[in-house]
């Protein structure tokens, strides 16, 4: 990189840092924290869980499948979070603040102890944490091979300057620093996208090669399904992305914790699906026109981007680009964190210990500190993990074979809970789905009994198989729901409190 590029790269991180010390006076207490006190405009809400849903991974990883398979990383990426997201604005999203509305939650797993009792919101939360460090591990280590192939840093030190930076913001602004940066990430993402789409498409002729390109590229290049990518795989991974960016994924779920009700959570998961239909067009078409210019790349995942962007863009541009690129992880990662230190505050260690359970039922400044503590913790060991990600199967590993297939057994319980027509899967049904969900990724493993079409979603599918099945059990047996989560279901159905409906008829 020149000298212009690193002037830039730089410019934004003081950027990012900056806007950590803005939104430092934001936060008097771990409710701003970690869910922004619930008063997160839906547009702001929308486009950070698009930037939060995306990192570094897309142009290493993803860029590979696109370089190697063509634009089917469109369909069975992009296009299925989409579908994903629109179901989910209107049944699930706007679920979360009711529960925060409700409950006064702050992590996505705090629900579940009245839901489906202790046992069980332990058993998900402390199962979420250790795979969310693998995945945030992934994101890191992504970070690092970008950097590597601009400008030959070590990856290590590539991961430890992205989550120093990160570590700083996040650390000081919480939630409210997450948000703005996404956003401010957003827009020089959509600057560098925009600059390398027309800078590699001038290359090939013009513009107009977008259309014409296809005939050129390797067989199968144009088509939705390519390689072991078949629609069945592609069928199944939108099950997954459903569970996935709905509030499996609990980053993204505070997205929708942290808006004022339900209508505004149901715009901001619309307006993130529209972005995953039109913004991954950009990024990944100059990926799949990659062929047509470097025809013999050895390992596209650590050389495609960095070669795409210093060789059509000028000194000062390259930098922008390599900042848009740590403007997704960041945004990612960070978003990540702060929902990771919200389970082990709210969740882990009030259990654990006695002061931690009064710190949550009064929440003041001494909770705010706990959070920052935490916070940095579990950056560095993410950082760890990161630089040790070969040892997990590298970047795609991680991210395909670890997260996205043990993401459903935590997300089941999570998500269906939400809903009184599964009001009979009581605790030890989540916990039963769970298990076996984690059984069944074993399963795909240590034997090749499963087949590989089937391989990602088939925990997924065993532990919603199990949560139905326990609960038409639980159902047949006569087995009772207490009236404390029928009234919570009811609410999160309606948006109404029985007990005030009520109330309101008698004085009617």
């Amino acid at each position: 990189m020149a000298t212009l590029d690193w002037i830039v790269l730089g410019a934004f991180f003081l950027v990012m840092i900056g806007i950590g010390i803005f939104s430092y006076k934001a936060n008097n207490s771990s409710s701003d924290f970690f869910v922004g006190g619930g008063k997160v405009p839906w547009w702001l809400s929308g486009v950070s869980h698009h930037v939060s849903g995306h990192s570094g991974v897309v142009f290493v990883a993803y860029a590979a499948i696109a370089y190697s398979y063509g634009i089917t990383i469109y369909f069975w990426w992009a296009v299925t979070i989409g579908i994903g997201l629109i179901v989910g604005a209107k049944f699930i999203a706007p679920r979360w603040p009711r529960l925060r509305q409700k409950l006064g939650i702050q992590s996505p797993t705090e629900y579940m102890a009245i839901r489906f009792g202790l046992p069980a919101q332990q058993v998900t939360a402390w199962t979420g944490v250790l795979i969310k460090l693998l995945d945030i591990g992934a994101k890191w280590a992504s970070m690092g091979i970008l950097l590597a192939g601009f400008t030959g840093l070590p990856i290590w030190l590539g991961i430890l300057l992205s989550g120093s930076v990160s570590l700083i913001y996040v650390t000081i602004g919480g939630l409210w620093a997450d948000l703005i940066t996404d956003f401010v990430q957003f827009l020089v993402q959509l600057i560098a996208g925009i600059v390398i789409f027309v800078g590699v498409f001038s290359q090939l002729g013009g513009l107009g090669s977008v259309f014409t390109m296809w005939g050129d590229l390797p067989d199968g290049h144009a088509s939705p399904f390519n390689g072991s990518y078949t629609p069945l795989w592609v069928f199944l991974f939108l099950f997954v992305k459903f569970f996935d960016y709905n509030g499996g994924n609990w980053n993204l779920a505070a997205r929708f914790i942290s808006t004022p009700d339900g209508e505004n959570s149901k715009k901001a998961a619309r307006l993130s699906a529209v972005l995953y239909f039109v913004w991954p067009l950009l990024i990944f078409l100059p990926m799949v026109a990659a062929p047509l210019i470097f025809s013999d790349l050895s390992d596209p995942a650590q050389q495609l981007y960095p070669m795409l962007t210093t060789t059509f863009l000028p000194a000062g541009l390259v930098g922008l680009v390599l900042a848009s690129m740590f403007a997704s992880t960041m945004g990612m990662t960070v978003s990540d964190i702060n929902a990771l230190t919200a389970v082990v505050q709210r969740d882990i260690l009030p259990v654990l210990n006695k002061k931690f359970k009064e710190m949550k039922e009064n929440v003041d400044k001494k909770s705010l500190w706990v959070a920052r503590g935490l916070t940095i913790m579990f950056t560095v060991i993410t950082m760890i993990v990161g630089i040790n990600q070969q040892h997990f199967g590298g970047v795609l590993g991680l991210v395909i074979t670890w997260f996205s297939a043990l993401v459903g057994p935590m997300a089941v319980p999570l998500l269906f809970g939400l809903f009184s027509k599964f009001k009979y899967s009581n605790g030890k049904v989540a916990i039963y789905s769970i298990v076996a969900g984690i059984v069944g990724f074993a399963i795909t493993q240590l034997t090749d009994i499963i087949p590989t079409d089937v391989e990602t979603a088939f925990p997924l599918i065993v532990t919603t198989i199990v949560f139905f099945a326990g609960g038409y059990i639980n159902k047949r047996r006569g087995v009772t729901v207490s009236p404390e989560v029928e009234e919570l279901l009811n609410f999160l159905d309606t948006g109404k409190d029985e007990q005030k409906t009520d109330n309101t008829k008698k004085a009617i």
